[in-house]
């Protein structure tokens, strides 16, 4: 008898790396079945038989047999739903089938799914991020060289991948189809792997000299990555990130406010609005306006903050950071997390509460903060005893 209670990543090997069995137990990948693909280079059919080709190429790899259970495991996995996205982008342009952006949506897809659905896909926060990783990455191995700025990215995937993997995955997907040029996109994979041993960041993440350097390096376009910078930050500031209800203000109070914490000002933009009488349904700009006022003047004092908003998407994180950095900060990023059903409750009984398709879209449109968005980023995730 199948054991339901199982996570996915444990049930997997069991199953025998079937992606058949895997789909009846995750229907979801049922949708990845009539995608049409361009026939250029996917000759074999719809996203669903190319899915099967790849999980099967796996097996087949020279370095298979090398891998840990639990890396082969999370392989199959992203082989599985690397290209989960497509369902939603694939449109019919300019005489052909293409799929912008697939691999961006999809890491989007697969984290949603998974963090609305864990207690069945079973999956830890680490493990649930590495695969959403693998499936927006898997392309680079193929495509990193037509990058403006080659280096950069590498150094950014490997922040958040093992590059090893995720040049096993992008194999099995140069393999596992029908291209009228057989053997091209596995020769970009085998450039790919040669740059990311010579760049040192094969197995690892690079060791910069210090944080302020790293933070640096993925702040401005002309930084060498070995660049010994010393770090002339005077203060910290705290921007927390995370959904709605996530536990962003009980983690303030129980680590910033009482004794033993840091103490200091936090800018709060609902606090903002409850200040104005201003709804979260109106627009937010005259409280984001204030909101950046009362930050400058803290900025200019070197007076450590805490700004407290959900700060979901990179483009407004990475704005904020630049300015506060700008003064002379160390941006600490947290990100605090809290159980999909706990997360509904907390909504069903809080005064304000935030309209159920609002709340969904956020789920669903959300990016991670990112390890190389600031000077440090800590993800916490919140139980619902902590709420």
């Amino acid at each position: 008898m199948e054991d339901r209670g199982k996570g996915i990543l444990g049930w997997i090997g069991e199953s025998g790396f079937s992606l058949e069995r895997l789909t009846e137990r995750y229907p979801e990948l049922e949708i990845l079945k009539g995608v049409e693909q361009n026939p250029e280079y996917h000759g074999e059919g719809d996203v669903y038989v190319h899915t099967g080709m790849v999980c099967d190429q796996l097996f087949r790899l020279s370095e298979w047999n090398g891998l840990t259970g639990w890396e082969q495991e999370i392989l199959f996995l992203a082989a599985a739903f690397h290209d989960i996205g497509k369902p939603a982008c694939t449109k019919f342009e300019d005489g052909r089938w293409t799929s912008p952006k697939h691999t961006i949506v999809g890491e989007k897809v697969f984290r949603a799914m998974a963090y609305r659905e864990s207690g069945r896909f079973g999956m830890t926060f680490k493990e649930r991020e590495l695969a959403a990783r693998l499936v927006r990455f898997h392309g680079l191995p193929v495509w990193f060289w037509k990058k403006k700025r080659i280096e950069y990215d590498l150094f950014r995937a490997a922040e958040m991948v093992p590059l090893r993997l995720l040049y096993l995955l992008a194999k099995a997907d140069a393999r596992g189809r029908l291209s009228r040029e057989p053997g091209a996109l596995e020769e970009h994979g085998e450039l790919f792997a040669e740059y990311g041993k010579e760049l040192g960041i094969w197995e690892r993440s690079y060791s910069f000299f210090n944080d302020y350097t790293r933070f640096q390096y993925f702040q401005k376009e002309d930084l060498q990555p070995g660049a010994q910078i010393y770090d002339n930050t005077r203060f910290d500031v705290w921007m927390m990130s995370g959904l709605p209800l996530a536990g962003k203000d009980t983690w303030i109070q129980s680590v910033w406010n009482k004794a033993g914490g840091v103490g200091g000002p936090v800018i709060s933009l609902d606090e903002i609005r409850r200040e104005l009488g201003i709804s979260p349904k109106d627009g937010s700009g005259k409280v984001a306006n204030l909101a950046i006022e009362r930050a400058k003047k803290l900025l200019r004092k070197k007076e450590p903050f805490i700004w407290n908003a959900t700060n979901l998407m990179q483009e407004t994180r990475q704005r904020l950071v630049r300015l506060f950095a700008g003064y002379g900060a160390r941006v600490h990023v947290i990100y605090l997390e809290t159980p999909y059903d706990e997360l509904l409750k907390r909504n069903q009984t809080r005064d304000r509460t935030i309209p159920a398709n609002v709340l969904e879209q956020m789920i669903d449109k959300m990016e991670m903060p990112e390890p190389w968005e600031g000077y440090e980023v800590r993800y916490l995730e919140q139980q619902p005893e902590e709420a």
